[in-house]
């Protein structure tokens, strides 16, 4: 295989991508690489102002959005093909702890906020973008789970968050399973701690700081970048064969 070859496999020119939460943090870093790499891309989230910060950069379209609420999810893949064609790629990226309560603690409007956002919405979406790739003759769906959806973290009481994380692990397998006969790929990455809107209290308190580097082996703080290449590869044809797992972006978190 020539180098040319290799970049090809890589290569999104042309295709539409849905990125949710892409205000900021991960889903903002998702949206740029796969701009960078030819796609055009619909930004998805509630900030519209940021949301059009980051379209006018990437010379996409942004759709401003809250994925609790079931009719604008039910409105947002006709606004995308309205706009710039049928969705080949969705990364759902959003996501959102409503409880930091422990487990016994939980009120069930945290709980079912959680399980809204982080699970509901991406069936939701997969939903909506499966009859566009189906008719395309190819597709891939990324979800972005969480370590907390594999094992327990002590100290950080998130029994919600966990459990949708998990569910989305299983959701992928079964999409995959379902829709592979249409070329359609679903596959999750799980990423471990790294700075985000979420965990920026946790790096900067010295206590945090201590915990993360620990229990992360490798010797480096995480960013949104670093989990941004698992899921540019599972969006496009370098993983034109994988389908219905998930990928751990973690520093070592769960290899110890």
């Amino acid at each position: 295989m020539s180098i040319d070859d290799a970049a090809r496999m890589f290569d999104l020119d042309g295709r539409v991508a849905i990125v949710t939460g892409a205000s900021s943090g991960l889903g903002a870093a998702v949206a740029r690489a796969l701009a960078g790499l030819g796609a055009r891309v619909a930004v998805v989230a509630r900030r519209a102002d940021r949301l059009a910060e980051l379209a006018k950069e990437i010379e996409g379209t942004a759709v401003a959005c809250d994925l609790a609420d079931p009719a604008g999810v039910a409105s947002l893949v006709p606004a995308v093909v309205d706009a710039l064609g049928p969705p080949e790629i969705l990364v759902n990226a959003a996501g959102n702890r409503f409880s930091t309560a422990r487990a016994e603690s939980e009120t069930s409007d945290e709980i079912r906020d959680t399980v809204e956002l982080n699970l509901l919405a991406p069936f939701l979406l997969a939903q909506q973008v499966f009859p566009h790739m189906r008719t395309t003759g190819r597709g891939a769906i990324v979800n972005v789970s969480s370590i907390s959806g594999r094992v327990g973290v002590p100290g950080i009481p998130q029994a919600s968050y966990a459990a949708s994380k998990a569910g989305l692990s299983g959701l992928t397998t079964e999409l995959a399973v379902q829709w592979a006969r249409h070329s359609i790929r679903v596959n999750t990455v799980a990423p471990g701690f790294f700075r985000s809107e979420i965990t920026d209290s946790l790096y900067d308190s010295d206590r945090g700081g201590d915990y993360l580097r620990r229990n992360i082996p490798l010797p480096k703080e995480g960013t949104a970048e670093d989990m941004v290449g698992a899921i540019v590869w599972l969006a496009g044809d370098a993983a034109s064969y994988v389908t219905g797992q998930t990928i751990v972006v973690d520093g070592g978190w769960t290899a110890r």
